[in-house]
């Protein structure tokens, strides 16, 4: 049998022209209790260091010629020197390349969490630019929706999934990032083999909470002000034991700022799994009659039941978007809640 295919329902991320990285940490104290938010928020994050999204061929005198292929470098590698200069942006290896006069460089990089150093030799394209044949990426921009909010804290959590780089799937790790205000302009539907999308705006200037987590489980960061998600009550939070199969529901911000809620229903549930621990079906008819059922975007959306928030949603079977799948609340919080305490006092 053909295994249905899968899509994450975060909105597509673009690249912009143009990881704080955390030691586990045990905070005092975990929730008990969490807001269920449903919000749509941009979201920006910037990679630390450059990461490599393609390895083409340079058109050279020498003919068609690839330094960075035949050096070994490889898509979703993360370049974080040149030489004896460190790299955060794609804008500084570039200015590093063009400085090099066409000497043979090193370049730093990292690759499944390990550091690695390669050499090669720029070379002229035909403009007379010195290259390596690297398509690079250092930041994303996109929409997804707040999971959950600890008033606690300050701590939130977002899409139920990482951010990873659209062309390679690697988890970009993050440097830096925030969230902004978003309002949803209109929703193109999802159909059976095209899943629909949430279209909308953010204010970039507007920044109300900073990232310091892109983990397998989510997005994690701290609110700028105690009240940004403090419009519901707290509800408890549910174990994988506590869910059950059969009637939810998710909050979800699918009309400009409004969040409401919507049926659904949990039809499968499975023991395994990073991000996809339940299959949950859309049946409220008001969410089908406006987006189809889930769409890109609403990522994040917190699943309740019970009176307790449970998951949240993740992703969007491409041939039936009126089903999809959401992780546990616990794997969300693990990664929350067991950080470095100071980087979420700078995050702060």
């Amino acid at each position: 049998m053909r295994k249905p295919r899968i899509r994450r329902v975060l909105a597509a991320f673009a690249a912009l022209t143009f990881f704080l990285s955390v030691t586990p940490h045990t905070l005092a104290a975990t929730p008990t209790e969490l807001v269920p938010v449903g919000q749509t928020v941009g979201i920006e994050i910037k990679c630390k260091g450059a990461m490599v999204v393609a390895v083409s061929a340079v058109k050279s005198t020498q003919g068609d010629v690839s330094p960075g292929e035949d050096a070994g470098l490889l898509p979703g590698d993360v370049i974080t020197r040149v030489g004896e200069t460190d790299i955060s942006s794609a804008g500084e290896f570039k200015d590093a390349i063009v400085h090099s006069d066409g000497k043979t460089i090193s370049i730093h990089v990292t690759r499944d969490g390990k550091a690695y150093q390669f050499d090669l030799t720029p070379v002229l394209d035909e403009s007379g630019s010195y290259e390596l044949g690297l398509w690079l990426r250092d930041s994303m921009a996109g929409i997804g929706t707040v999971t959950f909010y600890d008033p606690q804290s300050g701590i939130f959590g977002a899409l139920g999934h990482p951010v990873s780089e659209v062309e390679t799937g690697v988890l970009m790790p993050l440097a830096t990032g925030s969230i902004m205000p978003a309002s949803v302009k209109s929703v193109r539907r999802g159909e059976p083999g095209s899943p629909g999308e949430l279209q909308g705006e953010f204010r970039h200037m507007q920044k109300t909470g900073t990232l310091f987590s892109n983990a397998a489980s989510g997005i994690f960061g701290h609110v700028e002000h105690p009240s940004t998600f403090s419009d519901s009550d707290p509800l408890p939070i549910g174990s994988a034991d506590d869910l059950k199969l059969g009637a939810a529901k998710i909050r979800a911000n699918v009309i400009g700022t409004e969040i409401q809620e919507f049926d659904i229903e949990i039809s499968r549930i499975f023991s395994g799994g990073d991000d996809r621990n339940m299959m949950i079906t859309v049946t409220d008819p008001a969410l089908l009659a406006h987006t189809g059922g889930i769409v890109q975007g609403m990522s994040g959306s917190p699943i309740l039941q019970n009176g307790k928030i449970v998951g949240a949603v993740t992703h969007v079977l491409i041939q039936n978007p009126e089903r999809g799948y959401g992780i546990n609340i616990e794997r969300m919080i693990a990664n929350a809640f067991t950080v470095n305490t100071e980087a979420i006092r700078l995050a702060a």
